[in-house]
């Protein structure tokens, strides 16, 4: 094999390779790569990610710089004070009004790990009652997104919740943003966010 063809092989090798592999999307130390929507609280504390009800106790978002459409999404998360919550993806926003799909984090029984179309269609599905107790209410839990074209799958604690495909999030591209809700009294911390992009 000539020389030139080799290299070619070895830069197509690691291409590949480095486009597989998950990166962080936070670092766990500040919020470079995110953007704060609204007025409720973004912070970093003790290496975790931490959302908290504001002063207006409205909702929130804090959404990457980056857009992705194809992916893996690893995550965890730990609810205290309530804890509603979630993970939106292909979403784009006007103030604190997002357009997108949400992947449900909540307090136990409401549906986290379930798919949500805000200012849309509402609820696309649901996880099962039985999905429903995977959720550990006091601890870490550990989310898994998995997106590609128009079927979204996700997983809680190693055990999948929910699968659908939707040609509407199929058309979707946007960021990844994560979500305080209105109410006030709400406070969340995640960690480990990592992404890997799909083709």
């Amino acid at each position: 094999m000539k020389k030139s063809a080799l290299l070619l092989l070895v830069l197509f090798i690691t291409t590949v390779a480095t486009a597989q592999k998950f990166k962080s999307l936070f670092n766990g130390k500040d919020l470079s790569g995110w953007n704060i929507h609204g007025t409720e609280k973004w912070y970093v504390e003790d290496g975790n990610l931490v959302c908290e009800s504001g002063p207006d106790n409205q909702y929130g978002y804090l959404s990457t710089d980056k857009q992705y459409k194809n992916f893996e999404l690893r995550l965890q998360f730990k609810l205290e004070a309530n804890g509603n919550s979630g993970v939106f993806i292909r979403s784009s926003i006007d103030g604190t009004k997002i357009n997108g799909w949400q992947v449900e984090v909540a307090p136990p029984d409401h549906h986290t790990g379930g798919i949500y179309e805000s200012y849309g269609r509402g609820w696309l599905i649901k996880p099962t009652p039985a999905a429903e107790k995977f959720l550990n209410a006091n601890g870490w839990n550990k989310m898994r997104i998995l997106v590609v074209n128009d079927e979204v799958t996700t997983w809680l604690n190693g055990n999948k919740m929910v699968n659908i495909k939707d040609e509407k999030i199929g058309a979707g591209n946007g960021f990844i943003a994560l979500q305080i809700h209105d109410g006030g009294g709400i406070k969340v911390r995640w960690k480990k966010i990592e992404i890997k992009e799909l083709n």
